[in-house]
């Protein structure tokens, strides 16, 4: 099953020097607390790295990145920033098998249809090792939908998504709200999830 849409990746390919290029704050607190649960150097695997901002942050803290994207186009700008190569990487293409300490898949799943979801998120799971951790962050919602650019987001409500996850596979699943904003420009909810693996 695809877990990706098409006229989203017509998106990313068509604005990737913009949007890699625009002027957004990385996420430091949940990446200060995504880097401390880990163990020194910890080897991270980055979903959906966009134009690189979170990877230059988890660089500097220490960690083994290997930053991805789904699009050719992000991963140039990415590799740009980053002066190192960016693996280009379809979620449904994740085939790894307890190698990451950590997951970091900020604002890239919310692009997987619903009905692909859990299985990404099996295939993220099987990619941690045991006590391994997982940061994703969707926007919230009831229903799939596209937003004016027309990229495809799934909306989760909490209990969606808990249930997608499959919460007793994972150790603790910790689903927290908070409003925010995205490349739009518009008012947004926002589901920040980190599961942390079963040793």
């Amino acid at each position: 099953m695809t877990g990706r849409d098409a006229d989203t990746l017509e998106f990313y390919a068509s604005e990737a020097q913009a949007y890699a290029g625009r002027s957004r704050a990385a996420e430091h607190a949940r990446i200060d607390a995504f880097a401390a649960a880990l163990p020194a150097r910890g080897r991270v695997l980055e979903l959906g790295c966009g134009g690189g901002h979170d990877s230059v942050e988890l660089l500097a803290r220490g960690l083994d990145v290997m930053p991805t994207d789904g699009s050719p186009e992000l991963a140039k700008q990415a590799a740009h920033r980053l002066g190192r190569p960016v693996a280009v990487l379809l979620f449904e293409h994740l085939d790894a098998q307890e190698s990451f300490d950590g997951v970091w898949a900020n604002a890239c799943l919310l692009h997987v249809p619903r009905s692909a979801l859990p299985d990404i998120l099996t295939r993220i799971h099987a990619a941690l090792k045991p006590g391994g951790v997982f940061y994703a962050s969707f926007k919230a919602g009831t229903e799939e939908g596209r937003d004016r650019f027309g990229r495809y987001y799934n909306y989760p409500s909490a209990d969606w998504l808990e249930s997608a996850y499959g919460a007793d596979r994972w150790r603790t699943l910790d689903i927290v709200e908070r409003d925010g904003g995205g490349y739009d420009g518009e008012p947004t909810r926002w589901l920040h999830a980190t599961a942390v693996k079963r040793p």
